[in-house]
């Protein structure tokens, strides 16, 4: 199966992403005080009007802020510049709050209309006075009015009549029990970074990575730094927003695995605990941590989907293909996870997040891949072997046969080429696959217990092992099936 790297590539100058800012906190207006009025009249009584309500009755109780919108954080400097989107770039302005005072009269009560003048007396002085009475009466009663209505509506909150239900809790005091997701990602996210790493050109891509031991060495992908391993700047950003230079101290690409170290590494750094890929079942749960599109800091859940799925990666450059027998998870995992941790239930590392199946050419047919489900990571036992290598010696060490197999995918098995690479012998001469009896044109079916169909699955197969091991080698030749032990041999660096 051949499969893309998700490294997010970015520019020299990317934009730095802004939260929407807290609306202020409006004040709220009392009600209209009623006015009563009336005068008695010469006329026969008239049968009795009802009272008019005191003109604290109508004023309504605070009311709390309406929801606002929460803004995601800003992503890290380095962030690529991706194409707008409702989550990355659109953050949406702050509501307007359901309870904004509208214009008008502050009050909302009508001041008598005014009297004629007395002689002597400008009229415009006594209704003045009226104004300001009239106003000073309504202030007193709305301030009066609105703490009993307020100390009104408080009593009745509970009664029959309410159809809301309140939580017992609020949001400060819910608790996160241990194995959970919130538990988990709590636990782990001071542990993730976001790398950024530049060429010398300025370009390069951003990627996740996870503090691998107390010495600040950190676990990521190769294909995330690969271009900054030569005259390059790489820096690794925690969840925390601090930021420390690292340096590439050694990379596999047929692993598809790097190991870099932070410069000045703080002293409270907290190694993510590594679990045992082996173990791992179908149907476990599985936590991926990363920066998807730069979004750093996300967290995704799924399961394991399948294990040991062949598969054969790579950036869709002039970068030779990486293979490994991986993890298959439906976590969400896009461009920007590659090298971040994925997680078991117990917050302990299964593997590695280095690849994903896309549809067609993208997302909509165009643009840079997206997560469909079809996650892929390299098991952390793997890994773990590949990056004890790296820190001692810099360089990867890999276990081979000693012979040359098709890369086609013909699902028929690994067929041993009738030529090397350069026009050399397809099986090294005194090599463990020329001491196991293997020739040109023979099919390898199966290693130890795992069926081969393809030359892709079978070197996949023979890096989970380590050099020296023997293999059990069942292959066809002459429409017969055989049955050899071999005995792993090794291969250092990448130049081959």
């Amino acid at each position: 199966m051949s499969t893309e790297h998700e490294g997010t590539p970015v520019t020299p100058e990317a934009p730095a992403h802004r939260a929407p800012s807290t609306p202020a906190a409006p004040t709220d207006a009392p009600e209209p005080a009623a006015v009563p009025g009336g005068a008695p009249t010469a006329q026969p009584p008239l049968p009795a009007a009802p009272p008019a309500a005191p003109a604290y009755a109508s004023y309504p109780p605070p009311q709390p802020p309406a929801a606002q919108p929460v803004g995601a954080p800003e992503g890290p400097p380095f962030a690529a510049p991706v194409a707008p989107s409702p989550v990355s770039e659109q953050w949406p302005p702050p509501a307007v709050p359901a309870y904004t005072a509208a214009g008008g009269g502050g009050w909302g009560s009508s001041y008598p209309a005014p009297e004629a003048g007395t002689p002597g007396k400008p009229p415009g002085r006594r209704r003045g006075g009226l104004v300001a009475a009239v106003a000073a009466a309504a202030l007193l009663a709305g301030a009066l009015g609105g703490g009993l209505g307020y100390q009104a509506a408080k009593n009745n909150d509970d009664s029959s009549n309410s159809t809301t239900v309140a939580a017992s809790d609020g949001p400060s005091e819910l608790k996160r029990e241990p194995g959970t997701v919130a538990a988990v990602a709590a636990t782990a996210l001071p542990s993730v970074v976001t790398i950024d790493a530049k060429g010398g050109d300025g370009e390069g891509g951003t990627g996740t990575g996870f503090i691998y031991d107390r010495q600040g060495h950190i676990l990521t992908n190769n294909h995330v730094v690969a271009s900054a391993a030569d005259n390059g700047e790489v820096s690794a950003t925690f969840s925390n927003g601090r930021k420390y230079a690292a340096e590439v101290i050694g990379r596999a690409q047929g692993y598809d695995v790097a190991v870099l170290k932070l410069k000045n590494a703080p002293g409270d750094l907290k190694p993510l605990p590594l679990g045992n890929s082996d173990k791992v079942a179908v149907g476990d749960s599985t936590i991926a941590i990363g920066a998807p599109f730069g979004l750093s800091n996300t967290v995704t859940t799924g399961i394991v989907s399948a294990k040991d799925r062949p598969v054969a990666s790579s950036d869709g450059g002039n970068s030779k293909a990486s293979y490994m027998s991986a993890l298959q998870t439906d976590a969400s995992i896009n461009p920007g996870n590659s090298g971040g941790p994925l997680l078991d239930a117990r917050g302990a590392v299964i593997g590695v997040n280095s690849a994903i199946q896309s549809a067609g050419s993208g997302m909509g047919g165009a643009g840079q891949a997206g997560s469909i489900g079809l996650g892929f990571a390299i098991p952390i036992n793997q890994a773990t072997n590949v990056a004890q290598t790296l820190i001692k010696t810099g360089q990867p060490v890999y276990a081979v046969i000693g012979a040359s197999v098709s890369l086609e995918e013909n699902g028929d098995g690994a067929t041993i080429t009738q030529e090397g690479a350069g026009g050399s012998d397809s099986v090294t001469p005194g090599g463990p696959a020329d001491k196991a009896g293997l020739q040109a044109g023979d099919v390898i079916t199966q290693l130890n217990d795992t069926v081969i169909d393809s030359g892709p699955t079978l070197i996949g197969e023979i890096w989970t092992h380590q050099p020296g091991d023997t293999v059990k080698i069942t292959y066809e030749r002459d429409n017969k099936e055989r049955t050899v032990d071999l005995v792993l041999g090794e291969r250092k660096g990448d130049s081959s």
